[in-house]
């Protein structure tokens, strides 16, 4: 009886588990995404004036608000064109993509516009949904959203029918986090695959 209420509990209990990578240029602000994320999630983050570059990859466990059987296994992997070329062994194991985007950095659109292309072309990467952050959204000389959707929306015939978005946030005032979290929640939601349900 106990195994059985022991077995019975677990059950209960049971996360679902999420494995979403956090991808893009280097000094787009995928690592103060990351920690502003967990912050407004409750958990321990890094103070954002301290952020550095990313040299290999942070990863955290991030719980879904109002959703506590559901976990998201968050992967920041470093965005200097050295690093790139490890993405590709991720995606098999990946459920979600987030791809940020700095809205001020209009000298590299096209280089960030190409490496978003690569991403989606790759055949590993069918049929998961894809968010891309229009990061730094509080910044003057940000581009604005409008713009940014321009550049995504000539990639967009290569998606099929994988859900896609773009929309955007500040990770330095955590602006449109919730937001973009909640959306790509919904889409792992309906879009439940026969992937590795976390990271070996």
């Amino acid at each position: 009886m106990f195994h059985l209420a022991k077995g019975l509990y677990a059950n209960w209990n049971r996360k679902e588990q999420y494995s979403i990578l956090i991808l893009g240029l280097d000094n787009a602000g995928k690592t103060t995404f990351l920690e502003s994320l967990k912050n407004q999630s409750s958990l321990k983050s890094k103070p954002l004036e301290k952020i550095t570059p990313t040299v290999g990859q942070n990863i955290a466990l991030v719980p879904v608000p109002n959703k506590p059987n559901v976990l998201l296994k968050l992967w920041d992997v470093g965005g200097q064109e050295s690093l790139r070329a490890m993405w590709p062994e991720y995606y098999s194991q990946c459920h979600g993509i987030i791809f940020v985007v700095d809205s001020t950095d209009s000298e590299r659109m096209d280089e960030c516009k190409r490496t978003l292309t690569s991403i989606v072309m790759d055949d590993e990467v069918e049929g998961i949904p894809i968010l891309m952050l229009a990061n730094k959204q509080d910044r003057p000389d940000r581009l604005e959203i409008q713009d940014i959707k321009e550049i995504f929306n000539q990639i967009a015939e290569h998606l099929s029918a994988r859900d896609s978005r773009v929309l955007p946030v500040s990770s330095l005032t955590g602006e449109g986090i919730m937001d973009a979290l909640n959306w790509l929640v919904l889409r792992l939601e309906r879009n439940k695959k026969n992937r590795p349900p976390q990271y070996k």
